[in-house]
């Protein structure tokens, strides 16, 4: 085996190599089987602007067979070293040719980390740089993770994070591989403090290296059985320690920067404090104290104690308004059913719907045309969101059905006839909801609630727990219809038209829906066809324009944060330059969580050039971008009529939805085509954009649903049936799945009836000749969640050596995959 070649500063050129290196490459290109020669090399290469190999290059490389000692490949690489071709160059053509001994010539047998990140303990707002080296450069490829998710543009040896803010804390680490070969630098612990969070305005001020308190613990009064949350932050280098005390002594397991009690009792109460410190300093954070008391009991009492009490709880009422710790929604529109209905509503009921809500101060995500898998992981999703007196709001317009008292969303993959197993149970959802001890529950449901003849399931739900903050807002009455409307070519669902009027307006949840459904009321177009329903067991004067009150800096408050953003993240805006001169602006507008629209405008053109189009294409094969509704002149002419006013004009735009089915980064290419004053030949020229995971599909809904996310609303969260729903196949197109067997699924009947569609559709209305009602909600591919392999499933732990080792297990994997 000849010497490998080693990193120099700057490239290396082929006529650099040694004769040992060029001789073995040549023997094996001469030898190589059909796509790995020598010929498929020079196409390679060909195809490079800047290294032209004409037919009489390629002859006279081949004449050489003729000769005694003659190798064509050698006369090839001889020629590319003389033409400046560079050994980083080369290595690409092998990697395109998978000629996997021949870059085995140009390499490194291993790679060697040399430089490792450093853990480091920050305040937000500062720059932050994490470096790697390994050596091998420059033949490796360097890719950072935060956790197991990919860190976008982290593709060189230094990280840099300017400015570094509260949600970019956690572990890093980067991976370093060539081919099949790859190695692990150590992990890196990054902890930023919120500077917002801390009295003291001299901390920015303050020696970088410095130990600092930034964030303190706060006094606490609680009863008996309530959760202790105390937390300290500390920034400085090298990271910080932790330890708590109480009444002077440290507690036990009390080395993180926050301490936790579950279930308090009277002996928790005391001062506390936490002591910070790393190998050259150590500092105190200030000394608080927490009150431990008894719950109140019940006792019996007369009628003129409880008018008395009552009298007492309306003076407090007056006093302090009800507050909630944050505000989250999660909005489904679904349209596009493969086997059922279209619908136009949900589209514009879950834009304006979204609006609304954000003057609210509510965390939206808002998501169109969702399968049953991807609905079940957006609800997941949204389970985390919550938190103790969080509000929580799930609004749901498309098919539906209601059987036994329990609702069901349909997704747009339900199969006709679908059933409660192909569907999404609302009760089910409550119920998860409640184990969050949430501050109000609003459901708002904008579908039809008739019976599904086909399903004749009676569900096994846990019981629900008797709290008063539930709010159910039916579109329609039980066993009724929801309808749409259509105006000025936008259609409404009716229960939106009305409910979208007064939302704002600070009223107790319960009195706002019982106002809409008196303007429902008046509506002549659905008379005696469709009435809002409300249920609740509401007994506070909760609105949803209730001030939120959060505990500053606390872990859940951080957590809803940080997966809020995840989904509403947007590429920058680009300004590609090319090599003619023209300069093309890439820009992105969000319409939905899952519904991205991308604009090109030129921006600069040469003025020897006449006329030139820059155009987007080569999408992902995950999102099904038809080619044909890309690049139009109006954002309504690919599907867009929500954002004319916040897009800029004389630009093509282009509308990508469904951006929760896409597996990698979105890499599009954006196609420039020009043409010189003079010239009748049009040139063109292409440059590869890599914009990361916008938006929704950084959450990876497009996972199979894990079974034991306990969502599952056929039978009991842990019933047999669930697997055998999950791994069956649907090989009837007009049926629905199989019904469980009996053994499987012991007391719970799933009859087999005909797949006739007998469903009757109600008269069609009209309203001036300006207006008209659209198909009911009542109706809506088969059932079949797709499948994924993470990239590098890793959980977040605080143990780094469990994650690198799981990090390092499963590149391996992927690696045994690819090969």
């Amino acid at each position: 085996m000849a010497k490998p070649v080693r990193s120099v500063a700057g490239p290396l050129h082929l006529s650099h190599l040694s004769e040992p290196v060029l001789r073995r490459l040549s023997e094996l290109l001469d030898r190589a089987a059909p796509g790995k020669g020598w010929r498929d090399l020079a196409q390679r290469a060909g195809s490079r602007g800047r290294v032209r190999l004409s037919p009489l290059d390629l002859e006279q490389c081949s004449l050489k067979v003729l000769e005694p000692k003659g190798s064509p490949s050698w006369s090839l690489l001889k020629l590319l070293g003389e033409r400046g071709c560079t050994v980083v160059e080369l290595v690409e053509f092998l990697q395109a040719l998978e000629h996997t001994e021949a870059l085995q010539c140009l390499s490194y047998p291993g790679i060697e980390v040399v430089v490792h990140p450093d853990s480091q303990a920050v305040l937000s707002g500062q720059v932050v740089k994490l470096c790697c080296w390994a050596v091998g450069h420059p033949f490796v490829h360097y890719q950072w993770f935060k956790q197991e998710k990919e860190v976008p543009h982290g593709k060189a040896p230094e990280l840099v994070l300017n400015p570094v803010t509260i949600h970019d804390s956690g572990f890093y680490i980067c991976r370093v591989n060539r081919d099949s070969s790859f190695a692990f630098s150590r992990w890196a612990r990054l902890d930023v403090c919120d500077l917002q969070s801390t009295p003291d305005g001299n901390l920015m001020a303050s020696p970088e290296n410095k130990l600092r308190i930034c964030v303190q613990p706060r006094p606490q009064t609680l009863t008996v059985g309530d959760a202790l949350v105390l937390e300290c932050g500390a920034a400085g280098n090298p990271v910080p320690h932790y330890q708590w005390f109480r009444n002077g002594f440290p507690l036990e397991n009390g080395d993180k920067n926050v301490y936790m009690v579950t279930s308090v009792d009277e002996e928790h109460q005391g001062t506390y404090w936490c002591h910070a410190s790393n190998e050259q300093e150590g500092r105190d954070s200030q000394k608080i104290e927490v009150v431990v008391g008894r719950k109140a009991v019940a006792v019996e009492c007369t009628e003129g104690d409880l008018s008395d009490l009552q009298a007492a709880d309306l003076q407090e009422e007056s006093d302090h308004r009800p507050v909630a710790t944050d505000k989250v929604a999660l909005l489904i529109g679904n349209m596009s059913y493969r086997h059922h209905p279209q619908l136009k509503a949900p589209m514009v009921d879950v834009y304006e719907l979204t609006n609304l809500l954000r003057q609210l101060d509510f965390k939206v995500v808002s998501l169109l045309d969702l399968t049953e898998s991807e609905m079940r992981n957006a609800v997941s999703e949204f389970l985390l969101l919550l938190d103790k007196g969080v509000y929580g709001l799930l609004y749901y317009a498309g098919h539906g059905y209601e059987n036994y008292g329990n609702s069901f969303m349909v997704p747009i993959d339900a199969p006709n006839p679908y059933r409660s197993a192909n569907c999404l149970c609302v009760q089910n959802i409550l119920r998860r909801m409640q184990e969050k001890e949430t501050g109000l529950n609003v459901f708002l449901l904008d579908m039809c609630r008739k019976r599904n003849e086909y399903d004749d399931t009676v569900l096994v739900l846990d019981a629900l727990k008797v709290t008063a903050n539930i709010v159910f807002g039916y579109a329609t009455c039980q066993g009724a219809e929801a309808f749409e409307i259509e105006q000025s070519g936008l259609a409404n669902g009716i229960f939106m038209k009305f409910l979208k009027d007064r939302l704002l307006e600070d009223k107790k949840i319960t009195v706002l829906l019982d106002e809409v459904a008196e303007d429902m009321g008046r509506c002549h177009l659905t008379e005696g066809k469709q009435a809002l329903e409300i249920r609740s067991s509401l007994s506070e004067k909760r609105a949803l324009t209730d001030p939120i009150q959060q505990t500053l800096a606390s872990a859940g408050s951080l957590a809803r944060n940080l997966q809020w953003a995840k989904a509403h993240e947007l590429p920058e805006s680009k300004c590609l330059e090319f090599r003619c001169g023209v300069q093309v602006q890439l820009g992105f507008a969000a319409e939905f969580s899952n519904v991205m629209v991308i604009y090109t405008r030129l921006v600069q053109k040469p003025p020897e050039i006449a006329a030139c189009r820059a155009y987007i294409t080569d999408f992902a094969l995950d999102l099904d971008v038809d080619p044909k509704e890309t690049n139009k002149g109006t954002p309504e002419e690919t599907g867009s009529y929500l954002l004319l006013k916040d897009l800029p004009k004389h630009c093509l735009y282009t509308r990508l939805s469904s951006l929760q089915k896409l597996k990698e980064h979105l890499i599009f290419t954006v196609c420039l085509h020009y043409e010189y004053s003079g010239i009748e030949e049009m040139m063109d020229e292409r440059k590869e954009v890599n914009v990361g995971k916008p938006l929704v599909a950084k959450l990876g809904l497009h996972h199979r649903f894990k079974a034991n996310s306990c969502l599952q609303s056929c039978c009991t969260a842990d019933s047999p049936c669930l697997n055998q729903r999950e791994t069956s196949s649907v090989t009837n197109k007009h049926c629905a799945l199989s019904p469980c067997q009996p053994a499987s699924c012991p007391g719970v009947c799933h009859p087999h009836p005909s797949c006739s569609d007998s469903i009757r559709r109600p008269e069609a209305c009209s309203c001036n000749g300006s207006s008209k009602i659209l198909p009911s909600r009542q109706e809506a591919q088969n059932y079949s969640p797709p499948v994924d392999v993470s990239n590098v499933p890793v959980e977040t732990t605080d143990d780094t050596a469990e994650l690198e080792f799981l990090l390092s297990d499963h590149f391996r994997l992927s690696q045994r995959q690819q090969l």
